[in-house]
């Protein structure tokens, strides 16, 4: 087994990442291999974290995430899964893999519903009492999707994208890209890997990345969640619900993902696991992996489409990155986009900054954590080329810019 400690290419760990600098969005990119221990868990918030700089006096500001900027109202349903192929034995005797995922698609008109919120209350209490912030749950962000909103059926099935998020986070840390992409007509399901997640269950129960004795998640273990997500998807597709507890989905998303027509992406781990992914299961047309380490998974020959937005895990610092690249015999491309970090590709570049302001963070060490590159270039990055790459591989619509460098974004480097 491997006991590697969570660290960064700093040699930062999460802990010490979490307790210093961050509050929203925020994960270490490396996962370790899993293990299974017989134990029951409880629903707790992780231990204390390092003291950060109190919020201000007076109720903060709501934190706010970039508009997507397609054509489409979005819709988002939360989704209990539970894999009866896969025992749990760390969730009790007789328990099977337990996730939380989310369906985000294209709606129609639902104004008078709900927005969704980034985090439900219970798990985003437990990330922001792990970092130490003082900050209320009311100051998380809104998404724009609309809690259970009918589907958007245009006469067609929806292609679907699955998301893996990076070690140590949560489901929502790649929202700007997430709500772009079901803005722009597909369906993404994203999902909690379980033990390495701050996720909340139906029930009420909130499970952390610390709770003691929990299974270490691998790659290879978001890999095989994502492929169970996989099944979901078909079963959506078939018109079954996957929901454990049978809960009500919203009108028109059953028979609406393209279970022929499939991508998945994921950042830091995630993206290794998405690596995982397309090499084992030829469902996976296209994969796109945001600074994924690409360490911890076997590599074999691909002969489908692979893109890598890199950062700090980019190839002239990182053997396996270069491993898996010379494995790539389909299309391919590899992108960096001048002063980013590790999670500047994420929702921590948008949000960190606004955190900083609310706490008093000084802007250079905010700058320390998400690079120089601005937030809201940042966001035009992370809704454009993924946009672009899945457009291309998936609907055959060839956007010039995945052909070379973009005046529109000169700070985005095609690299050989």
């Amino acid at each position: 087994m491997d006991t590697t400690p969570f660290t960064g290419p700093t040699g930062l760990t999460r802990r010490r990442m979490l307790g210093t600098a961050l509050a929203l969005g925020a994960a270490a990119p490396l996962g370790l291999a899993s293990t299974a221990l017989a134990a029951t868990p409880t629903a707790v918030t992780s231990p204390t974290a390092p003291t950060s700089p109190a919020a201000p006096s007076g109720t903060p500001a709501r934190i706010t995430l970039p508009e997507p900027t397609g054509p489409h109202r979005i819709g988002t349903v939360a989704l209990h899964l539970r894999d009866a192929s896969r025992p749990d034995p760390f969730a009790g005797p007789g328990r099977f893999r337990e996730l939380m995922a989310a369906v985000w698609y294209p709606a129609r008109k639902a104004e008078e519903l709900p927005l969704a919120p980034w985090l439900s209350d219970g798990a985003l209490k437990a990330f922001l009492d792990d970092a130490g912030y003082q900050l209320p749950i009311t100051a998380g962000p809104l998404t724009a999707a609309r809690l259970g909103a009918p589907v958007h059926r245009p006469g067609h099935r929806l292609p679907v994208i699955v998301y893996s998020h990076g070690a140590h986070a949560h489901r929502a840390v790649n929202t700007v890209v997430v709500q772009e992409l079901a803005s722009h007509g597909y369906i993404v399901v994203t999902v909690d890997h379980t033990w390495d997640a701050f996720t909340e269950f139906p029930d009420g129960r909130v499970l952390t990345p610390w709770i003691e004795g929990a299974p270490r998640i691998s790659p290879n273990d978001c890999a095989a969640d994502a492929r169970f997500v996989l099944d979901c998807v078909e079963e959506l597709a078939a018109g079954r619900n996957p929901d454990v507890d049978g809960k009500t989905l919203p009108e028109g998303l059953l028979g609406a993902p393209d279970p022929m027509d499939v991508g998945m992406f994921g950042w830091s781990k995630g993206g290794s696991a998405t690596a995982a992914v397309i090499m084992a299961d030829r469902r996976v047309r296209a994969g796109l992996a945001i600074d994924g380490p690409m360490a911890a998974i076997t590599v074999t020959d691909l002969d489908r489409p692979f893109m890598m937005l890199t950062a700090e895990f980019g190839r002239n610092q990182n053997p396996d990155a270069v491993t898996f690249w010379n494995h790539l015999h389909g299309w391919h491309l590899n992108i960096q986009a001048d002063g980013v970090r590790h999670l500047s590709y994420e929702d921590a570049a948008v949000l960190m900054p606004q955190v900083g302001k609310l706490l008093g963070i000084p802007d250079a060490q905010i700058q320390q954590m998400v690079g120089t590159l601005p937030a809201d270039r940042s966001a035009r990055i992370q809704q454009s080329y993924p946009l672009a790459f899945f457009d291309r591989h998936l609907r055959h619509r060839r956007s010039p810019l995945l052909d070379g460098p973009s005046p529109k974004f000169p700070e985005v480097k095609f690299l050989p």
